[in-house]
């Protein structure tokens, strides 16, 4: 299926919902996404266009490993120096050509894949009038799919920018792409920044 948005312009009740594109996992980072830089310029791009229209998520890990519940508990087990009491918490900021634009760009910080799991996004996206998210961010098979499986079950329309979402793996992102194109068809768009961009503009 082409990339391209197949329900039209997006209008001017839209925001651009950016996941997790921090230093914690960009070069140097026991979580760095080596496919990070190859999309960050055309994230920066999009922020750059319409930063009040911004809101970043950022991925927090637990303090210590007592306050990780259930099956996160054991993952941490596995990477205790992404725990924030021995985590510089620099690695937490937004990549800085991203931060910059904060405000009027918007940060939500959630300790789990999903933004949606407090319901305070939500909550001030329903108040704002949005209706349709554009996601860019990484990684595609984890909290970018968290992040667009819960936007699908809210009732938005959902555009993925698919030259401006990464992964650790190709496999992994070619997947979940695939998944997003198919079985998620009429859920979820998936177009390019250039078609975006001029969508957005002519709002």
């Amino acid at each position: 299926m082409a990339e391209t948005l197949r329900f039209g312009r997006l209008p001017a009740a839209t925001v651009h919902l950016c996941v997790d594109m921090q230093r914690l996992f960009g070069p140097g980072s026991a979580w760095a996404v080596p496919w990070i830089e190859q999309v960050r310029p055309a994230v920066a791009t999009l922020v750059e266009a319409r930063p009040q229209h911004t809101v970043f998520t950022r991925f927090i890990p637990p303090e210590r490993l007592g306050a990780a519940s259930g099956a996160w508990a054991r993952y941490y087990a596995q990477w205790p120096e992404m725990l924030r009491e021995r985590l510089d918490r620099t690695w937490l900021e937004l990549l800085p050509e991203l931060a910059r634009h904060v405000p009027p760009a918007r940060v939500v910080d959630k300790p789990v894949y999903s933004p949606w799991h407090d319901g305070r996004l939500h909550r001030w996206l329903r108040r704002a009038g949005i209706t349709t998210l554009v996601i860019t961010g990484g990684e595609t098979d984890v909290c970018v799919l968290g992040t667009v499986m819960g936007a699908v079950d809210l009732g938005y329309r959902v555009v993925l920018v698919g030259d401006a979402v990464c992964s650790s793996t190709d496999q992994g992102h070619d997947a979940a792409m695939t998944l997003y194109r198919t079985r998620f068809s009429q859920q979820v768009e998936t177009a390019p920044l250039g078609e975006v961009l001029d969508a957005w503009a002519a709002a």
